[in-house]
């Protein structure tokens, strides 16, 4: 290009060699920078959805399994791992709902403190763990909030079922005068843990070998029955 011709460039072209091609290079990366920005927020809000649809859709053992898995770091992580471990006590996979409401236990997802606490509890309980389940029903219910009342009940229970039926009715008595008049509700939950206690009557540990020789005096039983009620020949 003849400058002699355009003198009004030279400017233009003296800012170029000087700061021009730096300046380029500062906004392609702020448009990169830019590009990338709205990538990881699309990329977040995918995640997102994923995340609430998987909660809506995910009921199955299986299922719940396959979620908590893929979304391990995420925040959604520890709703996931709360709906497995009642899964797995609702399957009675009392163990496996016991290790995961334990590993819960420390770093409860928000708006979920206390219910890991619980889950133990009473996975320990439907283990038969019983001065393991009253230990930690005793400590939640000492915490207050709404949780209480559960935990309370739950302590009544393993009182009760470690045979002392008598302290177990006492603290239902003492538990039914805390409540508020018009708590219809919580009057029918302790009504029925009474019924409970009272109903309630320890079943005896059997082996294998107390039901083989349980089914065997039962066969001879009936042999002897049936000898008996044959007619006798001369």
């Amino acid at each position: 290009m003849n400058l002699k011709k355009h003198p009004e460039l030279i400017p233009l072209i003296e800012w170029w060699e000087k700061d021009g091609k730096s300046t380029v290079a500062i906004v392609l990366a702020i448009g990169v920078a830019v590009l990338a920005s709205q990538g990881w927020k699309y990329h977040q809000a995918s995640v997102k959805a994923a995340t609430a649809r998987a909660l809506v859709e995910a009921y199955t053992i299986e299922e719940l399994e396959d979620a908590a898995s893929k979304f391990e770091s995420g925040a959604s992580s520890g709703i996931f791992k709360i709906r497995l471990a009642k899964a797995y006590f609702a399957a009675e996979r009392y163990q496996e709902a016991l290790a995961l409401y334990t590993e819960l236990k420390s770093t409860p997802p928000f708006g979920f403190e206390g219910i890991a606490e619980l889950g133990m509890a009473h996975s320990l309980e439907a283990l038969e763990k019983y001065s393991d389940a009253l230990a930690i029903f005793e400590e939640s219910a000492a915490k207050g909030g709404y949780l209480a009342l559960s935990a309370e009940l739950g302590a009544i229970r393993s009182i009760c079922q470690l045979g002392d039926k008598a302290k177990a009715l006492e603290r239902v008595e003492k538990l039914r005068k805390s409540l508020e008049a018009d708590d219809e509700i919580a009057k029918a939950r302790v009504d029925a843990i009474e019924d409970f206690v009272k109903r309630y009557v320890k079943r005896e540990k059997r082996t294998i070998f107390d039901a083989a020789d349980a089914a065997a005096k039962s066969i001879e039983g009936e042999g002897a029955k049936k000898e008996s009620a044959e007619p006798k020949t001369k």
